[in-house]
């Protein structure tokens, strides 16, 4: 999960890709009424676009895009017997859901939260991976933002919490082994107030100590680099997930045979 164009649905499609070449049993769950068409080989297992799109509401209501988005998330949770015929199937598997990109189904609305509810009522283990683009570390502003509606995120939502930086194969590789990235990924707010307090007037110092305050008292907040293009990134940040998640705890007590990945005591992971 994340804003439009933070990288989920590459994401997405990269952990995919990683797990069945590892031979996990793996599905996508398309959650985003206003998605665009799947790559051939790219099409989710479950579409919440079977059961309704941003169009189809747009045009019988007369709704706007947000408008109709947010009506469309809230007709599946309406239906969500719907979602769990769906997902009948696939009980036993690792999903990833791809969901929407309207940052305030995360940050002020309960409607991200209930799904994840329901899932966990499903015998599903939950893990939120957020993600923001690392275009916002050439703008302190934009990364602050980006820190406030992560942490908003993971207060709103109350489930085990990743927050995933990605892009990273596209930033220069001379800021990628520098010591500004890791004051990022740790979210060094002291360093980061210092910066806001240069790049802007004084008027805005109260503001910048205020919200790098707010960040610090809560110290939940870093964030794991995803590249792409080098599997042992992709890896690490699949390791995170499935430890958050316990994912393969009973399948080290059980004797390994072929295709175990779908025994009925696998457990599951949730990308937004």
């Amino acid at each position: 999960m994340g804003p439009a164009g933070c990288g989920k649905s590459t994401y997405v499609k990269t952990m995919r890709r990683h797990c069945e070449n590892a031979r996990r049993s793996v599905h996508v769950v398309n959650l985003d009424p206003a998605a665009e068409h799947h790559e051939e080989d790219q099409t989710p297992s479950v579409d919440i676009k079977d059961l309704i799109t941003v169009d189809e509401v747009m045009e019988s209501l007369n709704f706007g895009p947000n408008g109709g988005l947010v009506y469309a998330m809230e007709y599946l949770l309406d239906h969500i017997d719907w979602l769990e015929d769906e997902l009948g199937d696939y009980e036993d598997d690792y999903l990833f859901i791809d969901c929407p990109g309207q940052i305030e189904l995360y940050s002020h609305m309960t409607i991200m939260r209930r799904l994840a509810q329901h899932l966990e009522q499903m015998g599903y283990r939950v893990c939120a991976v957020y993600m923001i683009d690392s275009q916002f570390l050439f703008d302190n502003a934009k990364f602050l933002g980006g820190a406030l509606s992560a942490l908003s995120a993971m207060i709103r939502l109350e489930i085990t919490h990743i927050n995933v930086l990605t892009k990273v194969d596209l930033i220069p590789k001379r800021m990628r082994k520098s010591r500004k990235l890791e004051q990022f990924l740790e979210l060094d707010v002291i360093t980061l107030e210092a910066d806001l307090d240069k790049e802007m007037g004084p008027k805005y110092r109260a503001l910048n100590h205020a919200i790098c305050s707010l960040l610090e008292d809560f110290s939940m907040v870093n964030f794991v680099p995803l590249d792409i293009t080098s599997t042992q990134s992709i890896f690490n940040l699949l390791q995170m997930v499935d430890m958050s998640i316990q994912y393969g705890e009973d399948l080290d007590v059980k004797e390994p045979k072929e295709g175990n990945e779908d025994d009925e005591h696998n457990h599951h992971d949730h990308d937004h």
